[in-house]
């Protein structure tokens, strides 16, 4: 079953590999992302947050689904240049909870192919940018908590202990494999350069409706 993992889930530190193809499957995984970031009121994702080793986020910076036209994809994307640097807190739903001032370049220049397979090619700035460099991090195996200053890692650090705590007790109860068949599983994923059929459940496969969050 596709879900949102928790620190310090292997699969946030993988470095995710290139997607090799776009179909039905994996078309089915993104539509079940949007849900899964909806549900949990987040404005992207990246696949290595729900466990898949492959480099690809989504986004809706509105964080409603209501404005699926304002829904992006971003496959094998590339940052490709920098520009001024910012800080801004921020939060991930990876680490719920946990929230942090992170530096990150005012404006960007990426490039990526979308849904359709199509290359795309954008200077963007402001919450887009931001968004797009904390996913991209993701598929790095890059947390914001690895971007904190000493000040901010220290008053956070708790917090951390208590999400890795939670993660290692649904390891026990079997809600999760140990690391050991997880980082199998991630390999096996990031060998095939796609989706697996077996990723999604039936659950997964049934088309949901969702109601609009507030970002």
């Amino acid at each position: 079953m596709l879900r949102i993992v928790t620190f310090p889930h292997p699969a946030l530190r993988y470095k995710s590999q290139p997607l090799r193809r776009i179909d039905d499957e994996f078309r089915l995984t993104v539509r079940r992302m949007f849900e899964l970031m909806y549900e949990a009121k987040g404005i992207g994702l990246a696949a290595n947050q729900v466990a898949l080793p492959l480099r690809f986020f989504i986004l809706n910076l509105t964080a409603d689904p209501e404005q699926p036209e304002q829904e992006q994809v971003f496959i094998n994307p590339e940052i490709l240049k920098r520009e001024s640097v910012v800080e801004e807190e921020e939060g991930c739903l990876s680490l719920p909870a946990l929230y942090g001032k992170v530096r990150r370049s005012k404006k960007i220049r990426v490039r990526a192919f979308d849904l359709h397979g199509r290359q795309v090619e954008a200077d963007v700035d402001g919450l887009l940018s931001r968004a797009i460099q904390h996913e991209n991090d993701h598929l790095d195996g890059t947390l914001i908590t690895d971007r904190f200053d000493a000040p901010v890692r220290a008053a956070t650090s708790a917090k951390l202990r208590e999400i890795e705590v939670a993660f290692r007790k649904s390891q026990t109860e079997g809600i999760f494999d140990d690391d050991t068949a997880i980082q199998a599983r991630l390999a096996a994923l990031a060998q095939h350069g796609g989706i697996l059929p077996d990723v999604l459940s039936e659950a997964d496969r049934q088309p949901s409706t969702p109601t609009p969050q507030n970002a």
